[in-house]
């Protein structure tokens, strides 16, 4: 299947990278391809980056490495040199054919945003269709809420296996919705619905999370079963149950585990895989994290005894 948009391979090839950069895919909005890239090279050979096909879509990239005296091209021309900071936002339009001469290490994230993406969000918020992204050349922002997304997103591109579907479903969303109000004036014309959902529905949805501890299902899928926006599943989800769905399916994770560790004497390394988690090491992580103790540390409480695993 081809890739249609500007991410992974693509965008390694656009930034003349040897391999494949990393990158997570949310498909949530009119099932249009979310993305998120990390993109390095520190020491690149010299010269002009390639051309990206020109589409109705954006690249949000967050800057992590200083990047001085950048040689900025729109539609085949050089428009300036701007220093660019580590920290810093900033947006491409892809009609615009933006490129930029590699003369230097460089570090970056790159969200992909299609229009479709935001059509979705302005339809999903019954506000009017977004224009254009303020995407003035050279124009860097100081967004603090692209950094923590940035950052939350990197821990995933970094452990691809532990970053379940309905985690990148939710900062990808999070993330769209932000930048068309940030930087496309979206604005709602009503108030989001402060409800949760129906129990009938709390339950459907809770059973459906719950036969797929591994998380491969995606926000998507879940919200249209019970014939709900992704946005709206979302909120009405964590008003009626308290957590986020990606949240909620970890400690689900956890409960599982704990069920296992108390009635089976099963290693450690079988329990994780067993209750969806990547690997053992995954496992230690969240069970802590939720629990206060390692698994070892509560099987050795729970069963009263002792454990010859750390």
């Amino acid at each position: 299947m081809t890739q249609a948009g500007a991410y992974g391979q693509r965008l390694g090839q656009f930034l003349r990278l040897k391999d494949a950069p990393p990158a997570l895919v949310a498909r949530s909005l009119r099932s249009a391809e979310l993305a998120v890239t990390e993109t390095r090279n520190d020491q690149p050979v010299p010269g002009l980056s390639g051309s990206l096909a020109a589409e109705d879509a954006f690249l949000v990239s967050l800057k992590l490495h200083d990047y001085p005296d950048c040689e900025v091209w729109e539609r085949g021309k050089s428009i300036m040199k701007t220093d660019i900071r580590a920290g810093t936002t900033y947006l491409y339009d892809l009609k615009r054919d933006p490129r930029y001469v590699i003369d230097k290490p460089f570090h970056s994230l790159f969200f992909y945003i299609p229009r479709s993406a935001l059509d979705g969000i302005a339809e999903q918020s019954s506000a009017p269709r977004i224009g254009e992204l303020d995407c003035q050349v050279g124009v860097g922002h100081d967004d603090g809420i692209i950094r923590h997304l940035g950052a939350s997103l990197q821990e995933g591109l970094r452990r691809p296996d532990e970053a379940n579907q309905l985690f990148i479903d939710h900062m990808m969303l999070g993330l769209t919705a932000h930048v068309a109000q940030a930087y496309g004036g979206l604005q709602r014309t009503s108030a989001p619905a402060r409800g949760g959902l129906a129990p009938w529905q709390a339950k459907r949805a809770c059973e459906r999370l719950e036969s797929d501890l591994g998380g491969k299902l995606s926000l998507q899928k879940v919200a249209a079963e019970l014939d709900l926006s992704v946005s709206h599943f979302s909120r009405a989800f964590r008003i009626s149950i308290g957590l986020p769905p990606h949240q909620w399916l970890l400690h689900q994770r956890v409960k599982a585990a704990k069920q296992l560790m108390s009635v089976r004497d099963l290693p450690l390394t079988e329990i994780a895989m067993s209750a969806g988690f990547a690997n053992q090491s995954h496992f230690t992580r969240v069970f802590s994290s939720i629990v206060g103790a390692s698994p070892a540390v509560w099987r050795r409480e729970a069963l009263g005894g002792s454990s010859g695993e750390a």
